[in-house]
């Protein structure tokens, strides 16, 4: 309980050190500075920055929620008294331009002013309209891929296997297998164990790649239903493939993926919110660029 005690006044200081910066940030842009009253929905100014009564009242309660006993106005002082610290604290800060020389407060400002812009685009839910109209333009972004089932065999290159001979018994067993013979029959006499089976299921070919490796996977993308492939090489070996069954893909019902639908109009909402907005910024702002001298 002690070392509770000794940690609480560090905890308050910081459980509004983006309020802080929030609002001296607003000094700095022409915050009301050497107001002679508090304005009524603040409970302090700090040299001319006032503390807004819903910040401190935000604190109260994540105070009294760490409390089983009811805040005293001694909790009630303490707590103003840790958002006037922070407050001074962060005006020093600004003052010795810690916000231009620190990186971590130059990000920590930068992805505050970025969550403030997305959240206010993320309040703006999307209509049933707005999504019925992105999925029309965007169907093909939720295809589903098609799905297929298939086995292999490998034939390993290793220290005592020649490339030449693993080739060989390759090319044998895709013989055997176009002539009839049974997969596991082929499989069991000429194959080596793989080093991790591939599922009995459909597969997408996202999968398909994990177990087989890009260029194996590429090889078998137009592989006809029950043809053995011819040897694919890689860096195990080499793999003969048969497609077993395929599945094909495609456009979804909007009904069957709602959710990702509004999620990813969401998301680009967002985005072009804060494109907008940094495009106004750049607009109002005096940017000025010395381009590079051409060697």
């Amino acid at each position: 309980m002690a070392t509770r005690g000794t940690n609480r006044p560090r905890a308050l200081l910081a459980m509004g050190a983006a309020l802080g910066l929030a609002l001296a940030a607003f000094d700095l842009v022409g915050g009301p500075r050497g107001s002679a009253s508090i304005p009524p929905d603040a409970v302090a100014v700090v040299d001319g920055v006032a503390l807004q009564r819903v910040d401190y009242e935000r604190a109260l309660e994540a105070l009294a929620s760490d409390r089983r006993a009811a805040l005293d106005d001694t909790d009630r002082q303490r707590v103003l008294d840790r958002l006037i610290d922070e407050e001074l604290l962060v005006q020093k800060g600004l003052a010795l331009g810690l916000e231009r020389r620190d990186k971590r407060v130059r990000s920590d400002i930068v992805a505050s002013v970025v969550e403030s812009v997305v959240s206010e685009a993320t309040t703006r839910e999307p209509s049933d309209a707005d999504i019925a109209a992105f999925f029309a333009d965007n169907q093909q972004l939720f295809a589903r891929p098609g799905r297929l089932r298939a086995r292999q065999i490998l034939f390993r290159v290793t220290s005592s296997v020649t490339d030449e001979q693993a080739l060989a018994r390759a090319a044998d067993a895709v013989k055997r297998l176009r002539a009839g013979e049974p997969f596991a029959q082929v499989a069991s006499t000429l194959g080596d164990a793989p080093l991790v089976e591939l599922p009995t299921g459909r597969i997408d070919p996202a999968t398909l790649r994990e177990y087989l490796g890009p260029t194996v996977a590429r090889s078998v993308e137009d592989l006809a239903v029950g043809i053995p492939s011819e040897p694919i090489r890689s860096a195990a070996g080499y793999h003969v493939v048969e497609v077993v069954e395929r599945e094909p893909g495609g456009a979804p019902q909007l009904a069957d993926v709602r959710d990702q639908v509004r999620a990813e109009l969401r998301r680009r909402n967002e985005d072009a919110a804060l494109r907008a907005y940094v495009d106004e910024l750049r607009k109002s702002g005096d940017v000025r660029v010395r381009q590079p001298a051409v060697p």
